[in-house]
């Protein structure tokens, strides 16, 4: 073997433990930057653990508090327009906001009866509900329409409401489907309903709750602010406007209205002689509650939406939903 030979074999190899070193350095890189990577995780994990938990303790002080003042004793509840509360918590912040949970048109509300004995449509509450979005900017005939059509999603038969839509409106889908008939959990649903599209539910979302009752929605008299006025314009369809029925919110008694018949004698309504079941749809002490917590705990964030019945002694946790944009 020559020493040109050997040198050649002594540079391929040198070449190749370089080669190699440089692969294991690769991998371990690699390596490192996964276990760099399953800590972070693993961090963020019990981060966000722990923030659940701060969010059950919200719940259940939130829970006490409601027990505490809705009692029969207890004439008016006033939540103060729902402003939020900051408190102090290991390694972050966190704010609550409690606010009357019916103040809202209940998309249950479309029917009456219960799931068990049958669902049928209530024609106050697609009247409400085609107000409720005249107000908001819906043309009139699309307002009804989807007014009719939502009932025709919740109540129990198959026949359509006139302008409504049953199973033959959702098969031509693609994919195809069929009306739910019966209670929504969510309001999220209302955008699989004919006529509902992407810019008429980011109309509507703000204004709508699917409370697990299908009764008419609970108007706080007391709680409702200024911002909440077409509330009380879908009351009585095509009797007042916005601006008026904000002008009478405003200028609600310092300590409300005490009494439901102060109410509905303001001038707004005056004259008004409301059906007894939306005379009873109007309220001085909520029956439901909806808390809004956001936790932040380091680079960890954490949004939670829970409705609690008031009525149940003690108040009751009854559903919630955790992430953005609730």
């Amino acid at each position: 073997m020559t020493a040109k030979r050997i040198g050649n074999d002594r540079g391929a190899a040198l070449l190749t433990v370089l080669l190699l070193v440089a692969v294991i350095s690769l991998l371990a890189n690699a390596a490192l930057e996964r276990v760099k990577l399953g800590t972070h995780l693993a961090g963020n994990a019990a981060a966000m653990a722990q923030a659940r938990f701060y969010a059950l303790a919200g719940e259940r002080i939130a829970a006490s508090r409601i027990s505490l003042f809705n009692t029969p004793s207890a004439d008016v509840t006033s939540l103060a327009g729902g402003r939020g509360v900051p408190f102090p918590i290991d390694g972050g912040n966190a704010l609550a906001t409690l606010s009357d949970g019916g103040n809202c048109f209940n998309l249950n509300s479309l029917a009456e009866g219960n799931v068990e004995t049958g669902l049928t449509a209530r024609p106050t509450a697609i009247a409400q509900f085609a107000a409720l979005m005249e107000v908001l900017g819906v043309p009139r005939l699309r307002a009804a329409g989807v007014a009719a059509a939502a009932a025709d999603w919740i109540d129990s038969d198959t026949t359509p409401l006139p302008g409504g839509a049953e199973d033959p409106a959702y098969r031509t889908q693609t994919p195809g489907y069929r009306a739910a008939n019966t209670l929504m959990v969510n309001p999220g649903e209302l955008a699989s309903v004919a006529g509902v599209d992407a810019a008429v539910m980011a109309q509507l979302r703000p204004w709508l709750c699917a409370l697990p009752t299908a009764e008419l929605s609970p108007i706080g008299v007391d709680t409702l602010t200024p911002s909440q006025a077409p509330l009380v314009a879908m009351l009585v369809p095509g009797r007042i406007d916005v601006a008026t029925a904000q002008a009478m919110i405003a200028g609600r008694p310092r300590g409300g209205f005490g009494d439901i018949n102060r109410f509905w004698a303001t001038p707004a309504l005056a004259g008004s002689t409301p059906a007894p079941d939306v005379l009873a749809q109007t309220q001085l002490k909520p029956r439901w509650f909806r808390l809004n917590l956001r936790i932040r705990l380091g680079d960890i964030e954490l949004e939670e939406e829970a409705l609690i019945d008031g009525e149940l002694q003690p108040a009751k946790i009854v559903s919630r939903r955790y992430g953005d944009g609730l």
